[in-house]
């Protein structure tokens, strides 16, 4: 039996624990609002994210982080990008991760604004723990919707460490009947995956809006859409340091952003459909303002806070990135959605050739 902490007891958080309290371990999990807390000590249950889903006795959660996180043999942190920093700055001086003997990984997908500019997340919370943990984070990703997760759906993931054996501890402790988890050493590239798709499933979401209008769009559309999107990932990706190619043909590549887009659990999706369809943009001015009211949306397009990292970083890097530039152009409230979206996916074709024909 493990102890383990989960930071953060959102959908995500809450069905990888009750995966490893279901193998045997002991679950403490983390969380500020109180009534998830209790939902989750008093009923089993977490009915605010994952509504009907039944929990182990062996998985307890509390509002007191230090009770989560000390003295661990493993802690994953699930809190959204916005707020990981805070939870990572709690969390470095207690036992067992000030003396780096707790295996810590990393779930949320995203960018966070680091000393040197728009970081990775691995990256930048490193700057806030211990030396030790440098190059030993693992990060876990994969076409996961924490929905099925909870219910026993059949789900691979991928856990990436630049240090193959903490990947393959992490393995070993979420391994079990309906969870397959195989290890990467390329924590750039599955990171850089799992932060981009939510930008490639907002415009996803759009396209899948102006469909229900327009009969120029189809499922060859949304295919071409999917391939273009996976092709600006991947030179992203390359640009940051992906270590691996075959990274962006993986799970955590193009099955990530197949799931994300496609499936009904998608929140950015949910998120690109409603901007077309209810107009929800209209209650804010800019990115900025999307990103610090974001709550109000009612859930987390963690897309949204992602379009403006990855604007920024091609931007330095010079990169030609359409599809998350004009879902930045859209989100920042610089241009006409359908409009934009239209003229995006028409010209779609030419990017793709010519990033297929440069070598």
């Amino acid at each position: 039996m493990k102890k383990v902490g989960i930071i953060s007891s959102g959908a995500w958080g809450t069905a990888l624990g009750k995966i490893i309290a279901e193998l045997g371990n002991e679950v403490v999990m983390w969380d500020f609002m109180k009534d998830v807390v209790d939902d989750i000590n008093n009923n089993n249950t977490n009915g605010r994210y994952l509504l009907g889903v039944k929990l182990p006795p062996n998985m307890r959660a509390s509002t007191d982080i230090a009770r989560a996180a000390s003295d661990k043999d493993f802690i994953i942190i699930a809190t959204p990008s916005l707020y990981m920093i805070d939870s990572v700055k709690e969390i470095a001086g207690f036992s067992g991760i000030k003396d780096g003997s707790t295996f810590i990984a990393v779930v949320t997908k995203g960018f966070i604004s680091g000393s040197e500019g728009s970081k990775l997340l691995i990256e930048a919370i490193e700057e806030f723990l211990p030396e030790s943990y440098t190059n030993n984070l693992v990060y876990i990703s994969g076409p996961s919707h924490a929905e099925e997760v909870s219910r026993g759906k059949l789900t691979g993931l991928i856990a990436a460490c630049p240090n193959g054996r903490n990947a393959i501890r992490f393995r070993e402790l979420l391994t079990g009947s309906t969870l397959m988890v195989f290890p990467s050493l390329d924590i750039v590239g599955v990171q850089t995956c799992g932060a981009v798709k939510n930008v490639v499933a907002i415009a996803f979401g759009m396209l899948d809006a102006l469909m229900e209008f327009s009969d120029g769009f189809g499922d060859n559309t949304e295919s071409l859409l999917l391939a273009a999107g996976l092709n600006e990932i991947q030179l992203l990706g390359t640009a940051l340091g992906s270590t691996h190619p075959e990274t962006f043909t993986s799970i955590a590549g193009v099955g990530d952003l197949d799931v994300t887009c496609r499936s009904r659990h998608g929140r950015n999706r949910r998120f690109g459909h409603e901007i077309i369809k209810d107009r929800i943009l209209a209650r804010f001015e800019d990115l900025d303002d999307l990103i610090k009211n974001i709550a109000s949306i009612g859930f987390l397009p963690e897309g949204a806070v992602a379009a403006k990292f990855v604007h920024e970083i091609a931007r330095q890097r010079k990169l030609k990135l359409p599809i998350c530039e004009t879902v930045y152009s859209i989100l920042n409230c610089e241009v006409n959605p359908s409009q934009a979206v239209s003229r995006m996916v028409e010209n779609l074709g030419g990017a793709l050739t010519q990033e297929i024909a440069e070598p």
